[in-house]
């Protein structure tokens, strides 16, 4: 097949993906576009409320004008949560689409089978999940990448510390003991192995699941080895599809820890609404309940109720706007598309987030530009998400124990 064939393929391909998925090309066509690719688990509530915030940071920039006089294109390509398929997205964006800018991001699973391909062709890459420290490993060196969302040790010195504050603030909640039950991917094994190093002082177990996402679903032993273990604290580390069936099936066996902690990147959307919700503890860099104190946040909220008609309910969904935004402003700032302004500009980054705090980039171990480093201790409480710590950020206090009622 001559090389026209093979482009004419890949866009024939790629224009069946987008239909498929229903997210479809939000610009015209223009050569005079700013074209930024995405590349995002739509399958899952992160990637499809991630790839919403960033349709309507499109369409407010581009209703207010644009960047440069430009409008912005937004390409959307869907993972699957599969590395090869994440890696032949970047080769499709980049080679079909000739995007400027890669964006998005999810799973660190995925992304570390984007990383080489990411490599090939060196654009400016601003990426909002991939937690990881192994992903970080793999990025070294790379000048023209950008990571916003917290490495795994950085998460678990958020969680020291949170977890210290809140034992001295409520003397009742006391932590000796926990289990980690952990989806057996690069996501939920470096978090288990992270969260070892960063919780040496308490008396650790774990055990591997397969997520329900990736075609597991049944945690029913492992729930078992954690209740036998009568941990003070269990916490499951997967996504959102692991939810309700880890609480279904704790409920079936009786398992009720005084704290049980869910860690997944995003919630289902009707978690809330389940009676097996209720004192549920979460991490997360955002709570629908920041906008009642956050005006940024509240914009946000407000906004994407009004173009999608469901509210956003994962940290992802305001993620993804702020991807979008910190790009734009970072090419409004260089004046340019050029490599090495684009970078200087994004390092200059000082941008007021939805999340309720203002994103820099500044050097992590490992790489030159990390964003936040924190996460948030929720917890759900009469169908809702509520802050309990940092207590800066607090909107309601916690309840303890957990009963599973």
């Amino acid at each position: 097949m001559s090389l026209k064939g093979k482009r004419m393929g890949l866009r024939v391909w790629a224009l069946a993906i987008l239909v498929v998925v229903g997210v479809g090309l939000f610009v015209a066509a223009d050569e005079g576009t700013i074209k930024l690719g995405a590349i995002l688990p739509l399958g899952d509530i992160t990637g499809a409320q991630a790839s919403k915030a960033m349709q309507l940071a499109v369409a407010e920039i581009n209703a207010a004008g644009g960047v440069l006089g430009r409008q912005l294109e937004l390409f959307i390509v869907d993972d699957e949560s599969k590395p090869d398929k994440g890696a032949a997205a970047v080769d499709l964006l980049a080679t079909v689409d000739n995007v400027d800018v890669f964006i998005g991001g999810m799973s660190s699973g995925v992304h570390l089978g984007e990383l080489p391909a990411l490599k090939k062709y060196e654009k400016v890459t601003v990426w909002i999940g991939a937690a990881s420290s192994l992903v970080e490993q793999a990025a070294v060196g790379l000048d023209w990448y950008f990571h916003i969302h917290p490495w795994d040790y950085l998460q678990g010195a958020s969680y020291v510390q949170g977890w210290a504050d809140l034992q001295t603030q409520y003397p009742l909640i006391k932590i000796s003991k926990v289990f980690w039950a952990y989806e057996d991917g690069a996501f939920g094994t470096s978090s288990f192995q992270g969260s070892l190093v960063a919780f040496s002082n308490w008396l650790n177990s774990g055990e591997p699941f397969k997520s329900a996402l990736l075609g597991g679903g049944d945690y029913r032993s492992v729930l078992r080895h954690a209740m036998d273990y009568d941990p003070d604290m269990f916490v499951w580390v997967g996504y959102a599809a692991d939810a309700l069936p880890m609480m279904e099936q704790a409920a079936e066996i009786g398992f009720t820890p005084p704290l049980f902690v869910g860690s997944p990147p995003g919630w289902p959307a009707d978690f809330g609404t389940s009676p097996l919700a209720e004192g549920v503890i979460s991490y997360g860099m955002w709570a629908p309940s920041i906008k009642d104190v956050s005006p940024v946040s509240q914009h946000f909220w407000d906004a994407y109720i009004a173009k999608f008609s469901e509210q956003p309910a994962t940290y992802f969904a305001p993620l993804g706007y702020t991807n979008v935004y910190v790009v734009a402003e970072a090419i409004q700032r260089a004046g340019t598309l050029e490599k090495q302004a684009l970078i200087t500009a994004l390092e200059a980054t000082n941008y007021a987030s939805p999340l309720g705090e203002t994103l820099t980039f500044t050097p992590s171990k490992l790489i030159a530009h990390q964003g936040f480093r924190n996460q948030k201790i929720l917890q759900w409480q009469d169908g809702q998400q509520q802050v309990i710590w940092p207590f800066a950020y607090a909107t309601a206090l916690p309840r303890y124990p957990f009963t599973g009622k």
